[in-house]
């Protein structure tokens, strides 16, 4: 196995590298795929086996992602004693390839919520799925059989998540309990934080920022925060036997540094380079999403050209790249992408804190610090 050499490494590509944790990880998602294709063909063996169409686009996504959360899963693992060899080492790669699955499906959900064209550079499974529609000339509209081939999809993902877990566990049955509960804890978060996110984007939206800001940061720290960082925090530890007490500590870290992960996504979601997003610049403006940075845009611009363009710009699917430049220029005039930058400051220095008192060991310490840094210094 690799040990850790000084300077741990920079970029979160090298960070989940060490120990061949993405390899491993790779390895496990790679099986229950293969094993989930043969199943489905068999179900489907009557229609030609057709419904590995599902697993084929599963594939796509899943192999994208950095696997940021199997790794702070892994080094909250050894951080807390674990060992990186052996049943509970295998146990939290697995639980870390189903950390992955449930990203996924959440992915896809979240797309077809979006209607969001790309995802990593290639399309969304609603946009490939009603490609093979139009391209096959099949009856009905194609945009609806995207969307229900998406949304299957991200429901075939899920299960595969509960038993990519399931099968994790059996390695550590004296954690088991403990572990499930946390993972349960962690998906019914999500899911209520997806319907929160859904409700403010029909919300009114404007007229009190500062509520508009409340409201944003509550729909990330329940949408995204959680199950991005502090939920991987803790179920690592509660793998490594470190008990429900020092998991906590770990998670209450993980909701800053989650928070200020999501905030610096929804920064690079206006401004990021799509080269390195994957994503058509300006493509969160195309949606209207409702976050911090666009509350903070919307104080600072109490009234005036610059507010009216912003308002007409957000929610415009037709938004040129010229459009998103002006909308950009206005967003840091008003002071908002400067309040935001000090606002994941702050909350990267709560996180921060807060690990250093969690009495973690080598070498998972200075990985899990290194990791932290990486989250909020990303540019994609």
């Amino acid at each position: 196995m690799v040990l850790i050499s000084s300077p741990v490494p920079a970029t979160p590509a090298a960070l989940v590298d060490v120990e061949h944790l993405r390899s491993r990880v790779d390895e496990a998602l790679t099986a229950h795929l293969a094993s989930l294709a043969a199943e489905i063909a068999g179900v489907s063996g009557a229609a030609g086996g057709a419904a590995t169409a599902l697993t084929d686009q599963a594939s796509v996504l899943l192999s994208g992602g950095k696997r940021l959360r199997a790794a702070l899963c892994w080094w909250s693992f050894r951080a807390h004693g674990g060992s990186a060899s052996g049943p509970a080492a295998e146990s939290v790669v697995r639980t870390g390839a189903a950390l992955e699955l449930f990203q996924a499906a959440a992915l896809l959900h979240d797309d077809v919520m979006d209607n969001s064209d790309t995802r990593r550079g290639a399309p969304t499974a609603h946009r490939s799925f009603a490609g093979r529609h139009a391209a096959s000339g099949w009856s009905g509209d194609s945009a609806r059989f995207g969307e229900a081939g998406a949304i299957l999809l991200g429901d075939l993902v899920l299960v595969a998540a509960q038993r990519e877990l399931t099968a994790a566990l059996a390695g550590v049955p004296g954690v088991a309990w403990e572990v499930r509960a946390a993972f349960d804890r962690m998906q019914t978060e999500v899911v209520t934080g997806q319907y929160l996110d859904v409700l403010v984007q029909a919300e009114p939206w404007g007229t009190d920022p500062a509520a508009d800001e409340s409201r944003a940061r509550a729909v990330l720290r329940a949408k995204a925060a959680g199950y991005s960082v502090a939920s991987p925090l803790e179920l690592g530890a509660l793998l490594a036997g470190a008990g429900r007490e020092r998991a906590a500590l770990v998670h209450t870290a993980g909701v800053p540094l989650g928070e200020a992960f999501q905030l610096r996504d929804d920064v690079l979601g206006v401004f990021g380079d799509p080269a390195v997003t994957g994503k058509p610049a300006g493509d969160d403006l195309r949606e209207g999403k409702r976050t911090v940075l666009v509350a903070r845009a919307m104080a600072g611009l109490p009234s005036g050209p610059g507010r009216e363009l912003l308002v007409g710009a957000l929610g415009d699917p037709g938004l040129s790249d010229d459009g998103v430049r002006r909308v950009r220029e206005i967003i840091v005039e008003s002071g908002a992408l400067d309040g935001v930058e000090r606002l994941v400051t702050e909350l990267y220095g709560t996180a921060t804190e807060r690990l250093d008192g969690a009495e973690l060991t080598e070498p998972g310490r200075e990985m899990l610090f290194a990791i932290a840094r990486a989250l909020v210094d990303r540019e994609a």
